[in-house]
């Protein structure tokens, strides 16, 4: 399946995001989804081409196979749950067992009831919280919020088989949770590292343009043995471009921060800032929608 990026389809993330249905809930229709192998017991649920309703099933999910059964690392759009069971009985007989969620956004929590009440659910405190909010988790589905929490770190499981859970600080969102398989080498950063553009501030839900960069630097300078990243919405990286990508957000900061030191207007802001010629390969059809939230969070 074609994974490449829509151009301006940061609002279509964000509607997704903010109006997902019930969690449980799967529609109609013909539902692909590739899979990834990355090491003998780790797999990925690639993501698809977001913008296109049609195609797009959310964001990249880990899965784990352990001794004790899968562990998945988000869940996807509302509707694409029975795919992803039926792409990972492909690999693997055994149960689902646990969920972990990354963020909030409901391209990344939307089948956490598909899976049922019983499997054990983790995300980070302030993601809890943020998904107590929406409405797919309100009401009867209250029962598919997360099961436990963590403040900064947290690991499940031992050995081979063992995962850690970090929080480094705010950027896309207020709780976004760092998936680490330490003996694998594999680095989960789901939207905090989506795509080569800029990223979706999402500040309803604490989101922030000013830190993100500094919470990225913390991840490198805290997680230390890992050469394989899975972003949010592309394809299975490596620890350089995460590098790289700490580098594109702190310049784009820098360069927001110049142009209202200038007295710049966000629209000049928009019209005079470009970073392609730095970051050969990255896209620009998000820049607006982030330099806007810089503004807002520096201006308000």
């Amino acid at each position: 399946m074609k994974r490449g990026i829509v151009l301006g389809a940061v609002i279509v993330v964000g509607a997704l995001s903010m109006a997902v249905g019930r969690p449980q809930a799967q529609t109609p229709g013909p539902k692909v989804i590739d899979i990834e192998k990355l090491r003998d017991n780790l797999y990925v649920l690639t993501s698809s081409t977001v913008g296109d309703p049609a195609t797009f099933s959310g964001g990249n999910v880990a899965v784990l196979v352990t001794d004790a059964g899968v562990v998945l690392v988000d869940t996807k759009l509302p509707g694409w749950g029975q795919a992803m069971l039926d792409k990972i009985k492909t690999v693997t007989s055994k149960p689902i067992t646990t969920i972990i969620n990354t963020h909030t956004h409901g391209d990344h929590t939307g089948n956490n009831g598909f899976f049922g009440a019983t499997v054990d659910s983790i995300t980070h405190e302030n993601t809890a919280a943020n998904m107590a909010r929406m409405d797919a988790f309100k009401g009867d589905n209250t029962k598919f919020l997360p099961k436990k929490t963590f403040k900064d770190r947290m690991s499940i499981t031992s050995g081979k088989d063992r995962i850690d859970l970090y929080y480094f600080g705010v950027g896309h969102t207020n709780g976004d949770a760092f998936i680490v398989f330490p003996a694998l080498r594999v680095l989960h950063a789901g939207d905090m590292f989506p795509w080569k553009d800029a990223p979706f501030y999402d500040r309803n839900n604490g989101g922030s343009g000013v830190s993100h960069p500094q919470t990225i630097a913390n991840v490198l300078a805290g997680i230390k043995d890992v050469d394989t990243v899975i972003p949010g919405h592309i394809p299975v990286t490596t620890r350089k471009e995460l590098e790289e990508y700490q580098r594109f957000s702190s310049d784009l900061l820098a360069a927001v921060q110049g142009a209202i030191k200038a007295g710049k207007s966000v629209g000049d802001a928009v019209a005079s800032i470009d970073l392609t010629p730095k970051y050969k390969g990255y896209q620009t059809g998000r820049m607006k929608a982030a330099i806007e939230a810089i503004y807002a969070e520096l201006k308000p």
